[in-house]
């Protein structure tokens, strides 16, 4: 008997969401997008639900580190896919507590059998202003003021920054934040987790990754960048939303400096060189070889194996170049991520509507599972399907 997707409960959730974010005065957080992305729905979530989702994030974290072998070999680096010219900042970054990992988001799917984990968006996971603000102002919008959701993103990323300013005492907190320029939704990723960062005591300034300058020379070593009419900063810390392995192959030069300027204590960068281990799809079969048939994990591995699964590069993002595989391929998606090595894991039907779309949970972990949100896709969840508020009951 194939596994029946669990129901999903649902409640209407209209309202004028623009207007209350401009009320709330975080108006510059509604992109154009924002209204196309919320489902006029909203998933009401039992506590007792809410609970575990949370506690699978804070759980599984641990065991991400745990997971991890001593001295961080390198076939094992190799084995998960770490591009070798990284090899060295993921090490470093890894054994000097001051590098430290900010947030990330979990995708979990919520079965029969309980809260699987289907991957962690480790490195740069967006969906910040639409979890932290938007499904927050879609409440009152709705008139459901009176209603709780499991959402502390944003004071989360706050004590996370305050972590990491109190680790590095000897730099300025002074924080870039760069994104891919052309990207809207990057720029307003950045721009709520800057002012969760100016909250706990940074100057923050942010800036297109093609605009920021680096120099490796004397007093001017360090990363700057132009904050005003012929005005220029030096900036100790570097939040980027630029993928670690896409920054090493398309600029191998500039990611080479950074790497040194990491080295000699010029630049701490957030999320560090380390999460691209747990970004690594490759990292999931592994887990599973070290936690085999644990109740949050899907059966996932190098090779193919009998029984219905999803092949998944190792470093695939925004649902691309996804393979649903029974005896044959059953469905697919296309994307930049083709050539890469995959992993093979087992399918979990996610819980599904009336009208036959599926929802997928996205947690947030900043030091520990702290916000839920969903999106909702008749077919394969990319970035470009609907994002879902919640009630918690």
């Amino acid at each position: 008997m194939p596994e029946q997707p669990q129901p999903v409960k649902l409640l209407p959730h209209h309202g004028d969401v623009t207007q209350m974010v401009k009320q709330m005065g975080w108006e510059w957080v509604v992109e154009e997008e924002c209204q196309t992305y919320l489902s006029g729905k909203a998933v009401v979530l039992p506590q007792a639900q809410a609970d575990d989702l949370l506690e699978a994030a804070s759980t599984l974290y641990q065991m991400m580190v745990e997971a991890v072998p001593d001295e961080l070999p390198d076939d094992f680096l190799q084995k998960i896919g770490i591009p070798e010219r990284l090899w060295r900042a993921v090490r470093h970054s890894w054994n000097d507590d001051r590098h430290w990992h900010l947030y990330g988001r979990f995708d979990f799917a919520q079965t029969p059998d309980g809260v699987k984990l289907l991957e962690f968006n480790a490195d740069t996971a967006t969906s910040v202003p639409e979890t932290a603000v938007v499904q927050w102002a879609s409440l009152a919008a709705a008139g459901k003021n009176e209603n709780q959701q499991a959402n502390g993103l944003y004071e989360a990323l706050v004590e996370q920054f305050l972590t990491w300013k109190g680790l590095n005492p000897d730099l300025e907190p002074a924080l870039l934040l760069i994104y891919l320029g052309g990207s809207k939704e990057d720029f307003t990723n950045c721009q709520v987790l800057a002012e969760a960062a100016h909250e706990a005591g940074f100057d923050t300034h942010i800036c297109a990754a093609d605009e920021m300058e680096v120099s490796m020379l004397g007093a001017e070593r360090g990363i700057w960048a132009q904050t005003g009419a012929e005005q220029w900063r030096k900036f100790p810390f570097l939040f980027k939303l630029v993928p670690w392995e896409l920054f090493a192959e398309l600029e191998p030069e500039l990611c080479t400096d950074v790497v040194d300027l990491q080295f000699s204590r010029n630049v701490v960068i957030a999320n560090p060189a380390y999460s691209l281990i747990f970004q690594s799809k490759g990292f999931l079969a592994w887990l599973w070889q070290q936690f085999p048939y644990h109740p949050l994990l899907l059966q996932t591995d190098f090779q193919v194996f009998a029984g219905k699964a999803v092949a998944k590069p190792f470093f695939g993002r925004e649902g691309q170049n996804i393979q649903v595989r029974e005896l044959s391929e059953v469905a697919s998606t296309t994307g930049d991520y083709g050539s890469q090595p995959q992993v093979y894991q087992a399918w979990a039907e996610l819980p599904q509507d009336s009208q036959g779309y599926r929802y997928q949970a996205g947690v947030f972990w900043a030091g520990e599972g702290c916000a839920i949100g969903f999106r909702r896709e008749r077919g394969i969840i990319t970035n470009l399907s609907q994002f879902v508020a919640h009630v918690v009951e």
